[in-house]
């Protein structure tokens, strides 16, 4: 449930907004129905790991992964699909942290409701 409300929301709202709204709806959507942490880091990180290396696919297989290859060779990756596999572990890794913030935060929430301070 986690990986596919991170995955539409994420792929409609950036259209429109900036990169990192997947922290924003990571962090929400594992604070609010989050089952576990190793779900909300799991569930974050392969939700936005699929949708860049998609998004990154659709855009640059109809032009040869020309600017893929070129920004490759300028990172000093040298590979294009290298630099896919870091721009969606890297990503990945901020969506599942984010993910998992967004869980602890709700135990922390629920932890002080139930001590009363």
């Amino acid at each position: 449930m986690v990986f596919i409300v991170i995955l539409i929301i994420c792929f409609f709202l950036q259209m429109i907004a900036p990169w990192w709204v997947i922290i924003v709806i990571s962090f929400a959507t594992c604070g609010i129905i989050g089952k576990t942490g190793k779900i909300a880091f799991w569930q974050s990180f392969l939700a936005i790991f699929l949708l860049w290396i998609g998004y990154a696919l659709f855009k640059s297989l109809p032009n040869d992964n020309l600017l893929a290859g070129r920004v490759a060779v300028m990172t000093g990756v040298k590979l294009w699909w290298v630099l896919l596999i870091l721009t969606g572990f890297l990503s990945g890794l901020v969506a599942g942290i984010s993910g998992y913030c967004g869980y602890q935060f709700r135990m922390a929430m629920l932890a002080k409701k139930l001590t009363g301070k």
